[in-house]
């Protein structure tokens, strides 16, 4: 070849510098380089490592290469089998492999296949095998699967700190436990299911682990104990958090008939009546001595309603504060106030034909059951019992002023959602980490024991059952969020694999991405 060939090959194929190319041709769809080994380069042996160059024959090799121009490179390698001049070897003769083109029994350039396997890895069966089409590779969806869990396991060192978690292999019916570095949120291990006996089989085998991040799961910390009595076990905060929103949104939903006042004023209908009479006859039949089971089976009621009556001092906690959604009338409500306020009689068709005339589009009768329900001569809708848990919850120093008010007066109504709210901010300061939380803690739950908040109190039994994981929580700066996070990818690599190929495949596409 002239050497101004040989520089633009140089240029467009660098791969094929340690080999000597012969010829280089083209036809419609191929490009096809003829090319041979080197002959004066020494090879080593691939069994015992002694180089040589002693050949035993030629045969030629047919290697698929990167796509130049939108066309499919084909190149013809010769190479030579050489004879290992070391007695001792098992090995006589060997086929030499030329450094960054070629791999044993390979049919793509090293190249080649690093592309391969990573848009394998990325888009995985059918997508993939679209892609690569489009790079002038052939491949199928089926051998992009079988290349994918043909891959060896990442060499990875078992961390020191460990964050474990389950994910839906079939929501509701199988899942998978999955083992991250927590520090640097790399993938360990991911295990077939997410029973206790498996996670501690992989834990024995893992003795160096000395902290373990994970959720509220009873499987879970049994399998730490079992396996390694002595590494730290650390509670995730997001979900003490969560556990405490579910529970501030009960008591506040107990509590509605009192920061209801707020809003428009609860009615006593026949369900309200029905109410009261169920809560008699259940503490009725509790104060005579009867058990919550038999109690549920006289009044045939299912036995978390007889919990539900059982928790409630009085029966007006029973009430919940009316839901209403904004409405078309919302934007008239202060006229219609100013109307009825000068004019407590004035008929309603005449304050529908006012509003019409500056803009209502509603009908009379969202009107007329607007003004019924009592919502024009209140000072706001009635907030729910979600959106006042989500103010209580929140930071005060996020809240704006209007709302910050609004809360300042729905938990003055009464001192349970005083205290509530005191509660809450106080164990929401402890979820920032450091030291000396823990005896704060112990001080939070003895503060809420004295208080008639009934669903804190279940949410501190909770909390003592595993008091050690959550001290760690909120004393050390470790997290389950990674392992929440490598979650939501493995859903995303569920969806790119359209549930085929199983359990296997799964496993090598969330290690090796």
């Amino acid at each position: 070849m002239r050497d101004s060939d040989q520089e633009l090959l140089d240029l467009l194929l660098p791969q094929l510098s340690d080999v000597q190319v012969e010829q280089v041709r083209r036809d419609e769809k191929t490009i096809r380089v003829t090319a041979q080994a080197r002959p004066d380069d020494a090879r080593p042996c691939p069994s015992c490592g002694t180089l040589t160059h002693r050949m035993h024959g030629r045969y030629r090799r047919h290697l698929a290469d990167v796509a130049v121009g939108g066309q499919q490179v084909i190149i013809d390698l010769t190479v030579r089998r050489l004879v290992c001049e070391n007695i001792d070897c098992r090995v006589h003769t060997f086929a030499e492999q030329v450094p960054g083109l070629t791999v044993r029994y390979g049919r793509r350039t090293t190249l080649l296949s690093t592309i391969v396997t990573s848009v394998a890895l990325t888009l995985a069966g059918r997508a993939g095998s679209r892609l690569l089409a489009v790079l002038a590779v052939a491949a199928s969806r089926t051998a992009l699967t079988n290349l994918i869990t043909g891959l060896p396991d990442p060499e990875i060192v078992t961390p020191r700190v460990i964050g474990v978690d389950d994910f839906a292999l079939k929501r509701g019916r199988s899942y998978g436990t999955v083992v991250i570095d927590a520090i640097t949120a790399r993938v360990v291990d991911v295990l077939a299911d997410r029973r206790a006996t498996t996670l501690t089989t992989w834990l024995r085998d893992h003795p160096d682990v000395e902290v373990v991040c994970r959720d509220g799961s009873a499987g879970y910390a049994g399998a730490i104990r079992e396996a390694l009595p002595e590494a730290v076990q650390v509670s995730d905060r997001w979900h003490l958090f969560h556990n405490l929103a579910d529970a501030a949104y009960r008591e506040v939903a107990a509590h509605s008939v009192c920061w209801a006042k707020a809003g428009p004023p609860a009615k006593d209908g026949d369900r309200a009546q029905t109410t009261a009479e169920r809560w008699r006859a259940v503490h009725d039949l509790l104060d005579k001595g009867t058990g919550l089971l038999e109690t549920a089976r006289r009044l045939q009621l299912s036995l978390n309603t007889v919990k539900r009556y059982a928790r409630a001092a009085e029966p007006e906690r029973m009430k919940r504060a009316p839901r209403y959604r904004s409405c078309l009338v919302d934007p008239y409500r202060d006229h219609l106030r100013r109307r009825r306020a000068t004019e407590p009689g004035v008929p309603v068709l005449r304050l529908f034909a006012e509003i019409k005339a500056l803009g209502y589009t509603g009908s009379l009768n969202l009107l007329y059951r607007y003004i019924t329900q009592g919502r024009v001569e209140a000072d706001r809708s009635a907030i729910s019992a979600k959106n006042l848990t989500r103010l209580l919850l929140t930071h005060p120093d996020r809240l704006p002023g209007d709302q910050s008010a609004l809360l300042a007066e729905v938990t003055a109504t009464c001192g349970e959602m005083t205290a509530l709210a005191n509660a809450v901010r106080s164990f929401t300061a402890l979820l920032t980490p450091a030291p000396g939380n823990d005896a704060l803690l112990q001080e939070w739950i003895t503060m809420v024991q004295v208080e008639d908040l009934p669903h804190l109190h279940s949410f501190i039994r909770g909390l003592t059952l595993d008091l050690d994981a959550v001290c760690a929580g909120i004393t050390l700066p470790y997290s389950n969020g990674p392992a929440e996070g490598v979650v939501n990818k493995i859903k995303m690599i569920k969806r790119l694999m359209f549930g085929r190929a199983g359990f296997l495949l799964l496993r090598k596409m969330i290690l090796h991405r």
